[in-house]
């Protein structure tokens, strides 16, 4: 968003004095010389110095506040994609952090490699889905800041169609065992937990393997994520790239109601890839 700025066409206290002293000083040269105009002598210093007092003289301007016309939730018309984000944010309570804290204490030694809001872009891979906070560790739910304002200060009640939305995440025992956890993303209850009954031997080293590389927290790297782009954390997973290197894959839904998608390294904590999902 640009802020257009505009010139002042009221001359500044400086400036006027500036103008006067000018003026004084020519008359003085006129009472001093007789000469007709105060063009001439003391005159023309006074006037070099008006015009160099002036360069150095900032411009005024309006205020952001009086520039801006809304924000893109409150002027644009929403997108489908969009408009489901902002409807499923506003019930949710419990925010990414928190969910991740719960999901991790119902295994004993277990680590985070998967953690969505479920029911959001039809997204049922283990990838994106909105939900989170302004910040890994922040405090303000999305039902407190969905209505366009990031002082997280409201709280809309759930909308109570569909049942409450849920939190889906993957909790992985140091020998790979994964633990299915979802919790209830208004009042933080947990609502199901039990072993992965379909992993095989391969399945289980994988995930051995991925939860000793990753030297990165799912914590550090939805802070990575949201320090590039503030807005919400809605999911986050371990899994490898195209160039087969181990990242974390973090959703962050913004103000706007967009999603981006951020590829952290798992082990250097850096951004190895951006995509924009603004459906």
């Amino acid at each position: 968003m640009r802020f257009e700025f505009c010139r002042n066409k009221t001359a500044s206290p400086r400036a006027r004095r500036l103008r006067v002293t000018g003026g004084a000083l020519c008359a003085a040269a006129l009472a001093a010389t007789l000469v007709t105009g105060c063009g001439q002598g003391s005159g023309d210093d006074t006037a070099a110095e008006t015009s160099e007092a002036a360069k150095v003289l900032p411009n005024q301007t309006s205020s952001p506040s009086e520039s801006v016309s809304g924000s893109p939730s409150e002027t644009a018309q929403l997108t489908k994609a969009q408009a489901d984000r902002k409807e499923l944010l506003s019930t949710v309570k419990v925010t990414f952090d928190k969910a991740a804290t719960t999901a991790v204490g119902e295994v004993s030694g277990g680590k985070l490699t998967d953690l969505e809001l479920e029911g959001l872009d039809d997204d049922t891979t283990g990838s994106p889905s909105p939900t989170g906070s302004s910040s890994p560790t922040g405090s303000s739910s999305p039902s407190a800041e969905a209505s366009g304002s990031p002082s997280g200060t409201g709280s809309p009640s759930p909308s109570g169609s569909g049942g409450s939305p849920k939190w889906i995440a993957e909790v992985v025992e140091e020998d790979g065992t994964a633990h299915d956890v979802t919790i209830d993303a208004v009042s933080g209850e947990v609502i199901d937990s039990a072993p992965d009954a379909d992993q095989s031997d391969a399945d289980k080293q994988q995930l051995a393997d991925r939860i000793s590389q990753a030297t990165q927290t799912p914590e550090q790297a939805a802070k990575v994520a949201t320090d590039k782009q503030d807005g919400w954390v809605t999911s986050i997973a371990l899994d490898e790239n195209d160039s087969q290197v181990l990242v974390w894959q973090v959703d962050v839904v913004s103000k706007d109601w967009n999603k981006t998608t951020f590829d952290v390294d798992a082990a250097k904590g850096t951004i190895t890839d951006e995509q924009v999902d603004d459906n």
